[in-house]
């Protein structure tokens, strides 16, 4: 398989042969900040070892020019040996020293080294992504994560700049205009987990220090860094509290010492992803730095990010995958132990198992019910299916099949197990048995049943329970009937729930129990008074959808917003139970909607009746987004604007009625300008805006400002000149996405062409801003304007594969994707894109395959809404 694309094929046979002893990388950045320069120079010097002397192998390489390669002393001719990917190395020794000097590319993808300039103040900031196969963008590499070595990096930047890699930088030297840094080298890492962070950075620092159990003390030194013009926001403090929580709790758990030196946090702008998990220099997305008032609820998932990425500097750097079929043994780890971490190392954010049930588990569903889904363990052919398998399976599935695990073989043994695993393959690299062999030792259960029945099929299981009473209303009967293939061990609890006097759901009764087969007898509730609803997975211990017996659905109906207490059952329950049962009932609710076996209606409805009783923010933002996107896609078409005023009305109710400055305020606020359709509603947005209106306790900082212009821009409520003008007081790299998006969103056949061209129709733009035109273009409300594009879309499809980077590609591909045209005639077209496009590009056809299953459930939705 030639070109940029890697099989693992190839990579098992150069990792065969090939192993490496040190790669030392020098970087000249002296000139970044010159827009004019759209290349750097990267030298990279490689020693390694052939087990065949004699064979052919190749290097990885992304770049417009290569100045030299250097193999053993000869000199070999680019133009020969360097195809725009790979670099070719004939006639390999026992022993090797590679050279390559090539001239590398800035990046506006965020893909390699990234340059952004600073709108505010003009200044340039450098960082690099390479997960998972760039770090050939910027030096000469094998590009496999089994090629692990250690990097000494050196970079040449300009004198005012500061630079962090992932190890302490050992020496600088002044040249005038430029300062050269020199780092120590690493422990022996993979390609992808390389780091260089460069430019003027705001910095605070801190330090954390553990007495080891050897008596040795460990000092980790601390950063954390953003863009000068972000610093007034910047809560370092905040950040570096979680860190050293969260540095307890692994050296508590894992008893093995932090093994890369420093640890610096760095919030980068334009990055693609949440963060990344670079040992000693971990990048985040600068959005967690916040510019103004937001909820607990994101100060909780920056925390679960924080703890995310150094559970990864265990399971994914320290101990990495041979292959990315095995992502899962560090994503699902460390999104199992984002959430796990809060609670055990003592942080202030106690709803995570919340956010957890209500969020990542909706994401891991939704991806789990895709005609693409794979088992967690996934068959990974090459780098393209290794980069769309950064999904749910791998991260939110995998995460509650090891929460699965945990009640399985015990916390324990789970731990204990885990600590054996990081001594035996400490720098090393590991496959699924790897980790199986480590638990089964401290568990003493055989785990390859379970392995197979959970790690390596995919789909996800329904739970039912089935309730036979007498006439004297007790419980003759309680199962729990499985559906799905395969049928899954489950270890569950099932909870019994009846109306107090006040009309509070309690739990009356809890029966954990395993789960196997189509059907499992609850014995222990025999006898039992019939209660108003039954929870089958209380406390979410399993990775399953729930369904509910009639009854249970009727109290739901009436009575969901008062679900959560716990009665006499109170001490037995953690903290976050009470909220817990109920977000696991607005999930429940919302998959029967989404499979279309409830209404449309029958969901919003019990939106509009009780999530203004949800106490925990987190939930009813996800309620928020939930409903609005069951409005936009699910909803009977005759019945949208029926839907959407009443949603605007409860927004603008609950709004008037939420504790002043609170953040359940802020979080209806937003709502309204989602749903905000009616002139008075769009009249009251403006006055918010331009100060003749007024809401006790909101205070319409900058970010909620964008929110209502965009809310006004969609209906055609806001000029181009006023936009202009909101730039002006918010000339930031925020504010010029925003308005981005907010020109892209007016309605008029303009500004859909305009947005279209931006992205489609050229190269231009920077990550950030095709997000935001993406964004601003595929409005729900505005069907009629994209609707023409439909067929230019199925059109474009192949020549942006072949032309964008992967991760451009991927954004317009499901970006541009008609899914607000959510008709017969839309599938069909889909239908007939992927029937004549057989040989596509897998990655590409499995994009397609996916937005097309959600358009095919958007119509089963819609027709079971309007009966």
């Amino acid at each position: 398989m030639p070109g940029k694309n890697l099989s693992r094929e190839e990579a098992r046979d150069r990792a065969a042969i090939i192993r490496v002893e040190s790669y030392r990388v020098h970087l000249d950045v002296s000139a970044a900040a010159d827009p004019g320069r759209p290349t750097f120079r990267s030298t990279t010097r490689i020693s390694f070892d052939c087990a065949e002397p004699g064979a052919t192998s190749f290097a990885d390489l992304l770049a417009p020019e290569v100045v030299s390669v250097e193999l053993n002393g000869l000199a070999l001719d680019p133009a020969e040996v360097f195809d725009g990917a790979r670099v070719t190395l004939p006639v390999l020794a026992a022993h090797n020293e590679l050279t390559v000097v090539a001239e590398c590319a800035y990046s506006r993808t965020g893909e390699g080294l990234h340059r952004f300039v600073d709108p505010a103040d003009g200044e340039t900031y450098l960082y690099t992504h390479y997960e998972p196969a760039d770090a050939r963008r910027v030096f000469a590499n094998f590009e496999q994560p089994d090629l692990k070595a250690p990097f000494t990096f050196t970079v040449t930047a300009p004198a005012a700049w500061d630079v962090y890699a992932n190890a302490v930088h050992e020496r600088i030297t002044d040249e005038g205009a430029a300062r050269t840094w020199e780092f120590a080298p690493t422990r022996p890492i993979s390609t992808y987990l390389t780091a260089v962070v460069a430019g003027p950075y705001h910095v605070v620092r801190d330090h954390y220090t553990r007495e080891l159990p050897d008596g040795t003390r460990l000092e980790i030194p601390l950063a954390a860094t953003c863009r000068r013009s972000l610093a007034p926001h910047f809560d370092a403090d905040e950040i570096l509290t979680v860190t050293k929580q969260g540095l307890d709790f692994f050296h508590q758990e894992f008893d093995y010492p932090y093994p890369f030196g420093k640890y610096d946090q760095c919030f980068v702008p334009e990055y693609n992803i949440g963060a990344m998990e670079n040992p000693g220099c971990v990048t985040f997305r600068e959005e967690f730095v916040f510019r103004s008032k937001v909820t607990e609820a994101a100060y909780e998932s920056r925390a679960n990010v924080i703890l995310h990425e150094m559970a990864h500097m265990w399971f994914g750097d320290l101990v990495t995958m041979k292959w990315w079929d095995d992502l899962w043994l560090k994503e699902s780890f460390a999104d199992f132990m984002g959430s796990y971490a809060q609670i055990g190392a003592g942080t202030r954010y106690r709803s995570a198992w919340i956010t957890f049930a209500n969020r990542r588990k909706a994401w891991a569903y939704r991806q789990d019910q895709f005609p693409t889904t794979h088992p967690i363990t996934a068959d990974i052919r090459d780098l393209e299916d290794a980069k769309l398998n950064f999904d749910g399976i791998t991260y939110a599935k995998g995460a509650s099949v090891l929460k699965q695990l945990v009640a399985y073989v015990g916390r324990d043994a789970f731990f204990e197990g885990a600590r054996a695993y990081f001594r035996k393959h400490a720098f090393g690299n590991t496959v699924l048995t790897d980790l199986l062999d480590a638990l089964e030792e401290t568990s003493g259960r055989d785990l390859r049943a379970w392995s197979a029945a959970w790690l390596q099929t995919s789909g996800v299981n329904t739970l039912t329970p089935e309730l036979v009473h007498d006439a004297e209303g007790r419980i003759t009967e309680l199962a729990v009937r499985q559906d799905g293939t395969p049928l899954r061990p489950h270890r569950i609890a099932v909870g019994l729930y009846d109306l107090d006097a006040d009309g509070a759901l309690l739990r009356t009764d809890r029966y954990e129990l395993d789960v196997a087969g189509e059907r499992t007898v609850v014995a222990a509730a025999a006898g039992r008074p019939v209660p108003a609803l039954v929870l089958v997975n209380d406390d979410d211990l399993t990775y399953c959808k729930v369904r509910f017996d009639e009854r249970s659905l009727e109290t739901l109906r009436t009575g969901l917003g008062g679900l959560g207490g716990l009665g006499g059952l109170a001490d037995e329950a953690g903290p976050d139970a009470p909220g817990l049962a109920r977000a696991l009932a607005w999930s429940a609710v919302w998959n029967l909607t989404r499979d279309g076996l409830m209404p449309t209606r029958d969901y919003l409805d019990l939106v509009l009746r009780f999530a203004g009783r949800e106490s925990d923010v987190g939930v009813l933002q996800s309620l928020h987004q939930q409903a609005g996107d069951a409005l936009a896609v699910y909803a009977d078409p005759a019945r949208r604007a029926e839907y959407g005023t009443a949603l605007a009305e409860c927004a603008l109710r609950e709004l008037s009625q939420a504790t002043p400055g609170s953040d359940h305020q802020l979080a209806w606020a937003r709502f309204l300008a989602d749903t905000a359709e009616r002139a008075d509603h769009l009249q009251l947005l403006r006055g918010l805006l331009d100060g003749t209106g007024r809401i006790d306790g909101l205070t319409v900082d900058q970010e909620l400002r964008w929110s209502f212009w965009l809310a006004l821009a969609s209906h055609g409520r806001a000029s181009a000149e006023e936009l202009a003008a909101e730039l002006e007081r918010d000339n930031t790299a925020g504010g010029r996405r925003q308005r981005t998006q907010c020109l892209a969103a007016l309605p008029t056949p303009e500004a859909k062409a305009a947005a279209w061209a931006a992205v489609v129709d050229s190269d231009e733009l920077p990550n950030a801003l095709v997000e935001a035109e993406i964004a601003g273009f595929n409005r729900p409300g505005q069907r009629e304007l994209t609707a023409p594009y439909a067929a230019p879309y199925f059109e474009a499809l192949e020549t942006v594969w072949a032309e964008r980077s992967i991760e451009i590609a991927m954004r317009i591909v499901g970006g541009f994707f008609p899914r607000y045209q959510t008709t017969p005639e839309t599938l069909a077209a889909t239908d007939a894109w992927l029937s004549t496009r057989p040989d596509a590009a897998p990655a590409l056809r499995r994009l397609v395959l996916e937005c097309r299953d959600d358009l095919a459930r958007a119509l089963r939705a819609q027709e079971c809404d309007a009966q």
